[in-house]
């Protein structure tokens, strides 16, 4: 008995050891560019340390903004390099919609505070382009991945029944990390976790009379799990 069981922990161990480079090995690595698609949840902080932007009123602290969670949509194009094929460059635009939740704000400066009544959620559409560095470890099929870089910010705010509100641009960062396994040469699936940060300043539409006037700046800020797949060639 002991010998079979013996044996089957061999034949176990010796499969293993098969499997093992077809599993972690990959193609000889060159020069690689890549496409890819995405779809996840983006799950962001409150709108913090805001500050009053509106003519008359400019100045006036604004209490937190807590934001929904979203699903998220994005599209990639990379590429890595083929003498350093451990760093690559990398481009993304995501679309999103943390809308800004029901609830009061309160104004603050140096005559006191003062909190309006409930006010209802605010539509808001984010539109993220990252410029990023990468770093891999290009060795094996499964490979982990981390990048930094700047980010472009665009957004805009809407009441459900208001008229157009405010739109904002901002220049900011983002860091991402995530895994990458080689399905084929060219079929890629990739796993992400990504951190977006901006100081956002929402102004009111001046070409519209009929805009929401009310303007503000506020921080930004965001991490999204993601899913994905790309097409190496």
């Amino acid at each position: 008995m002991k010998i079979v069981q013996s044996t089957r922990c061999f034949a176990a161990a010796s499969l293993l050891v098969l499997l093992m480079p077809i599993v972690l090995s990959t193609p000889q690595a060159y020069a690689e560019s890549y496409v890819g698609g995405q779809f996840g949840v983006t799950f962001p902080q409150s709108l913090s340390n805001g500050t009053v932007t509106q003519d008359g009123f400019a100045g006036l602290d604004l209490s937190d903004q807590p934001l929904k969670s979203s699903a998220m949509v994005g599209a990639k194009l990379g590429h890595y390099f083929t003498r350093a094929r451990w760093i690559g460059i990398e481009t993304s635009v995501s679309y999103t919609t943390p809308h800004i939740k029901e609830g009061s704000l309160t104004f603050s400066g140096a005559g006191g505070s003062a909190t309006s009544p409930s006010l209802p959620g605010i539509h808001q559409r984010m539109i993220i382009w990252d410029a990023d560095v990468i770093f891999r470890y290009p060795s094996y099929r499964l490979q982990p991945y981390v990048g930094i870089g700047p980010s472009f910010y665009f957004a805009s705010l809407k009441g459900p029944n208001a008229p157009p509100g405010q739109s904002g641009t901002s220049l900011g960062f983002n860091a991402e990390g995530g895994l990458q396994y080689y399905l084929t040469r060219q079929w890629v699936l990739f796993g992400e976790g990504k951190y977006n940060y901006a100081r956002m300043s929402y102004s009111s539409s001046d070409s519209d009379p009929n805009a929401d006037p009310f303007g503000f700046r506020a921080t930004y800020s965001a991490f999204t799990l993601s899913l994905g797949i790309s097409y190496h060639f």
